[in-house]
């Protein structure tokens, strides 16, 4: 692929299969057939991890390894698989490293299945100085800081909790662009949405069935969950059912971890592509944390996603912390594609949450 040929914006799955071939992500083993999605790529566990002390940023001009060899407690095989234990902390080699052209950036977040399991997962790379931030340009190495909050993991090589856009220029929608895609394809259901730094989002706490329910919240020392399993577990084991009898309140306690669900369903047009962010730390003593990125097709109707919601996955701070029916939670911002992709999320294999209302990650049954 020649460099001169990247279009500005976030590239589409077609381009990243180009970067690989090209030498701009290299890889021990081959793509996985569904590593790459209409947006972004899966990153994979490599061989190692490492238990080690505390979190940390490697800084300007220093390695990762370097920064190992005063933090790190042990380390791990994961080609046989391995158990993360709550409370700890882990730096897990990936098996994709990158060599970007001066003129490609790159971003990761947490894989959605990621994020609903409590697993706060982000990149780090040689030289970096912010958490799943990589500069264009960047040569190098790339590393998962992996840290189980509610249950216990398995992983091993070649496991997937984060993933990564490739992205040329600036792509993010202004207020005014926002409000324009609004008008013309209805990005969320709101009639008149809040269009402030993004389109905000708010929380559904009125019921989601006739039997009123909310949400979820996490048990606690539960068994382990093999993240490579798919509904291999049964709910009850790990969640509690949360019912809202009417009240359109909930009482975050404090760590305690919640899987609620948006108000607004979600709509991300072929062309575009589009991550949660926080709305504002000054809403309440509580944090959204949302993981993963909406792909191009999220919630289209023509890729059977009609009234997809974002789910939002939270955790109260010190304090317990009333939250409100449609109370604003996150905004969504919106990125132009460089190019629509062929396959749109929901309209090929690997698409676990088109379609979605309050769901569980891809690991639980639902239902039991």
């Amino acid at each position: 692929m020649a460099f001169s040929t990247i279009r500005p914006g976030i590239q589409p799955a077609e381009a990243i299969l180009e970067l690989e071939k090209a030498g701009v992500i290299t890889t021990e083993m081959p793509f996985a057939g569904d590593q790459v999605q209409p947006a972004s790529l899966d990153l994979r566990l490599g061989r190692r991890a490492y238990r080690v002390r505390a979190s940390f940023l490697p800084g300007l001009g220093r390695r990762v390894v370097e920064r190992l060899e005063s933090v790190a407690l042990h380390e791990i095989d994961l080609t046989q698989g391995a158990v993360l234990e709550t409370g700890c902390v882990y730096i897990a080699e990936i098996l994709e490293g990158l060599a970007l052209p001066a003129e490609l950036a790159a971003s990761a977040n947490p894989k959605s299945s990621t994020g609903r399991l409590d697993v706060f997962t982000r990149v780090i790379v040689d030289g970096s100085r912010e958490f799943d931030i990589i500069d264009a340009g960047y040569t190098g190495p790339l590393y998962a800081e992996i840290s189980p909050r509610t249950f216990p993991v398995l992983v091993r090589t070649g496991a997937r909790l984060s993933q990564v856009r490739f992205r040329a220029g600036v792509s993010r929608l202004d207020d005014a662009a926002l409000a324009a895609l609004h008008d013309r394809e209805r990005i969320v259901t709101s009639a008149a949405p809040s269009i402030q730094d993004g389109v905000a989002v708010s929380v559904d706490l009125s019921g989601f069935d006739s039997g009123g329910l909310i949400g979820y919240r996490a048990k606690r020392h539960t068994g382990l969950v093999d993240v490579d399993r798919i509904g291999a577990y049964a709910v009850h084991d790990f969640w509690e059912p949360l019912y809202g009898h009417g009240e359109g309140s909930l009482v975050l306690d404090p760590g305690q971890f919640y899987i609620l669900a948006s108000k607004e369903a979600v709509h991300v047009p072929p062309d575009y592509a589009a991550e949660m962010v926080p709305f504002d730390p000054l809403v309440g003593e509580f944090r959204v944390h949302y993981a993963g990125f909406f792909d191009p097709g999220f919630g289209h109707a023509g890729a059977g996603g009609a009234g997809s919601r974002a789910v939002l996955e939270v955790r109260s701070h010190d304090v317990p912390f009333i939250i409100e029916d449609g109370q604003i939670v996150g905004r969504l911002v919106y990125e132009h594609m460089a190019a629509r992709p062929r396959v749109l999320y929901g309209a090929g294999a690997g698409s676990n949450y088109q379609a979605q209302g309050l769901k569980l990650s891809k690991h639980f049954r639902m239902g039991e």
